[in-house]
């Protein structure tokens, strides 16, 4: 017993000096532009308490990302030789962002709004701000953002329209999660909804009103397609659990049946 004691009590040391270890070292420091920024006053540091409400802080994507410079020394953070962009003008912004959102980049200089770049039309930071960035989504088509440019008809029309498709994109996707979860091989219905998720995303820039109506119509009738295999599976699926009530309630018939015949000759 005293050994078992010491056996266990051996392990939750190890595990106590072991556990603060790992931790610290699953934790990344601070790059030296958050240290420094963070602690200045005003607009200064401003950038720093946007910025850590992000989905680039989300999803790790730090200053250096997008202003170059060495964010592991603070002598030369700064320093165009190691990298360092600065903020863009108004007029190269959407290059600036279009260096990692590259597909994004191009659907918006083929819309109305890339057209009137430099003329007084929206860049990136207009509607997904810049530092606090914001997650692309339909919520960002609202009629405060919209007005401050114009009426907001259009985009409304716009919104209803793709609020449609993605209800639908959202739905199948937790159906074919569904069935992934169940061992059922959804590769091919991942990749056909990937295909088409892809293809409502190149809306979002698109201020085409009837062109996007009239690709909405045609990316539902694709996701109807999806819908309509997972159809298949669903039917197949409720066959099988008749069957399967079926045999069961067959087999306690017999069941019942045996033992009536048991007891008849007794």
């Amino acid at each position: 017993m005293r050994h078992a004691n010491y056996v266990m009590n051996t392990i939750v040391l190890l595990f106590s000096l072991i556990l603060p270890v790992a931790v610290l070292a699953a934790e990344q420091p601070e790059i030296v532009c958050i240290q420094c920024h963070s602690t200045m006053p005003g607009k200064i540091g401003e950038p720093v308490n946007l910025w850590r409400g992000s989905v680039h802080a989300e999803n790790g994507i730090a200053c250096n990302a997008c202003h170059g410079g060495d964010p592991s020394d603070a002598a030369n953070a700064m320093s165009p030789a190691r990298g360092f962009l600065g903020a863009p003008k108004e007029k190269a912004i959407p290059a600036f962002c279009g260096r990692c959102h590259v597909g994004v980049h191009t659907d918006y200089l083929a819309s109305a709004h890339g057209r009137a770049l430099g003329k007084g039309g929206p860049t990136c930071v207009t509607c997904h701000s810049n530092h606090q960035v914001l997650k692309a989504s339909l919520d960002l088509i609202n009629e405060k953002s919209c007005t401050r440019c114009h009426s907001f008809e259009r985009a409304r029309v716009i919104k209803a329209a793709m609020q449609e498709t993605e209800a639908m994109i959202v739905g199948i996707d937790a159906r074919i999660k569904a069935y992934k979860a169940t061992g059922t091989d959804t590769d091919k219905l991942e990749k056909g909804l990937f295909a088409v998720r892809n293809r409502f995303h190149t809306l979002f820039h698109n201020v085409d009103v009837e062109m996007v109506k009239k690709e909405s119509t045609q990316i539902q009738a694709e996701l109807k397609k999806i819908e309509a295999v997972l159809q298949g599976l669903d039917d197949s699926r409720h066959k099988r659990k008749i069957a399967g009530a079926i045999v069961v309630a067959g087999a306690l018939l017999a069941a019942v049946f045996v033992h009536l015949l048991r007891k008849t000759y007794e």
